[in-house]
Formats: C-alpha cells, structure tokens, sequence
C-alpha cells in the first residue's frame, strides 16, 4: 500500500497534511472535553439536592423507627416522619433526574463539538487521501507486474497512454509538440516521458 508519493515534496505535503487534520482532530476533542464538562457543571444543584435528601431521608427514617417503639401512640407520632421521609425522596429523585437530563445534555454537546468541524475537513481531507492510496497502489502493482521484457514496453505505453487522457496540456506540450502522434508512431522517447509523467503524479517512483 502507498501511502504517500515517492517525490518527496509531495510527500511531504502529504504527511503535512495529513498531520494538520490530527492536530485538527486533537484540538476540538479538547474543545469537546472543555465543552462536555462545562455542561456538567450545571448538574451540580441536582447532586447537591440528591446528597440532602439522602441524608434528610435517612435521618427521618431513623427517628420513624425510633419512635415505632413507642408504646401505644408509636404508629400516630412516625407518621410525619414517613411522609417527610417520603417527601424528601421525591426531592431527590426529581435532583437525579436532573442530573441525569444535565448528563445526556453534556454528552450530546461534546459530541457536536468535536464531529461537526471534523466532519466538515474529514469530508474533503480522507476521500482524497483515500484515492490517492488507491490510485497509487494500484499503479505500483502495474508497475511491479510489467517490471521486465516487452511487458515493461506495454506498461509504459499504458502510462504514457493515460498521461494523454489525464496530464495538462502544458505538460503534455512539454514533453512533445505532438504527443499523440509520437504516441501512435512508438516514439520510445516521448512515450517513457509521458510513462513517467503520468507515474509521478500518482505518486509512485519510477
């Protein structure tokens, strides 16, 4: 698989780029965590409240069956105190319901935060960077394929044959005036250039 170009300016770009939409990656999953933690912060009053209604609840639960053992009027003195104890777990859960709202909130925004921006250059970035490792790898095969022999003559005649359909023309006017009739009259000079024209610009060594 090629990764990167053989020409090492290109590949240099590359691996530029390439490091560059890391960097991108790293920097908003850090905007994210920054984000997600933020939003957190606001589910603070809830687990204050679940805390106090824990500790309220418990404590009015053991003076309900501190007094249960009262004789005779025990039953009709806990009942205040099961229904505040009852009362204060209502508090708290409505106090972890907001916590748990705050939470998935959190996330979501953390979320957002780190795949829009990427999305947005990874939509550009890896489909390009994706054909070039296909183009590139593809045409390093021919090439090992068609190393010797009159097959090595046919893959040049294939490269130089694709550098006339996909190379610039101020390419093209460079390497010959008329490179589609040298091409067609086998001029073995213009069709190793346009071969190796075409090679570089997919990246593999000649």
């Amino acid at each position: 698989m090629n990764l990167y170009a053989a020409a090492p300016g290109r590949a240099f770009r590359q691996i530029l780029g390439d490091l560059l939409f890391l960097g991108w990656i790293a920097l908003w999953a850090w905007a994210a965590t920054i984000a997600h933690d933020g939003v957190r912060q606001l589910a603070e009053p809830g687990r204050a409240t679940m805390d106090v209604a824990g500790d309220m609840s418990a404590q009015l639960r053991d003076v309900e069956s501190r007094i249960a053992g009262v004789p005779l009027v025990g039953d009709d003195l806990t009942a205040p105190f099961r229904g505040l104890a009852q009362q204060t777990d209502n508090l708290g859960a409505a106090g972890a319901s907001l916590v748990q709202t705050v939470e998935t909130l959190a996330l979501a925004v953390g979320i957002a935060v780190l795949l829009i921006p990427v999305l947005l250059v990874a939509v550009v970035h890896v489909p390009l960077r994706i054909r070039f490792v296909r183009r590139a790898s593809a045409a390093a095969r021919a090439v090992r394929t068609f190393s010797s022999g009159e097959r090595a003559e046919l893959a040049l005649e294939l490269f130089a044959l694709r550098a006339l359909a996909n190379q610039p023309v101020a390419k093209l006017a460079a390497i010959s005036p008329d490179p589609i009739a040298a091409w067609r009259a086998g001029d073995e000079a213009v069709i190793r250039r346009l071969a190796h024209l075409e090679l570089r610009s997919l990246g593999v060594r000649r």
